[in-house]
């Protein structure tokens, strides 16, 4: 019998999935984590990137999150997300759109910008794109 682990992936809109997997990976701040059922607690920050939920072996589940805190209990793990997407339902046309505003944005020497909001805008713009092309080389899109 595989074991498992209860995971929820919460936005701040809405509860994204809730569900059994034997397996999660996320996007921590000092690198990506994996965890497993029986998994050590522990809370960290979340970076822009993808969740990957781990159902069998035939079946894993990506989401895009914008950053949040991952908190892991022994039989729980917990994603508070500032936005998490369904990575199926990425959007790559605003993405590119919101990475070329982005890009606009810091190339303007004018000093109207807020940079750091350029910045976030341009990482998470790259990190959807990315999780597209993974899912793209998997085979899932």
């Amino acid at each position: 019998m595989t074991m498992t682990v209860h995971v929820d992936i919460v936005s701040a809109e809405k509860e994204i999935f809730s569900g059994l997997a034997e397996m999660v990976f996320a996007p921590a701040e000092l690198g990506e984590v994996g965890i497993s059922p029986r998994h050590a607690p522990f809370l960290t920050k979340l970076n822009p990137g993808e969740v990957r939920v781990k159902i069998s072996e035939k079946e894993v589940y990506p989401f895009f999150i914008s950053g949040g805190i991952l908190e892991v209990q022994p039989h729980l793990v917990t994603v508070l997300a500032d936005t998490a997407i369904r990575a199926k339902d990425i959007d790559e046309a605003a993405a590119l759109e919101a990475k070329a505003k982005a890009e606009d944005a810091l190339a303007d020497q004018s000093g109207k910008m807020d940079y750091a909001a350029a910045q976030v805008q341009l990482a998470q713009a790259i990190m959807q794109l990315r999780t597209l092309d993974r899912l793209r080389k998997r085979g899932d899109l």
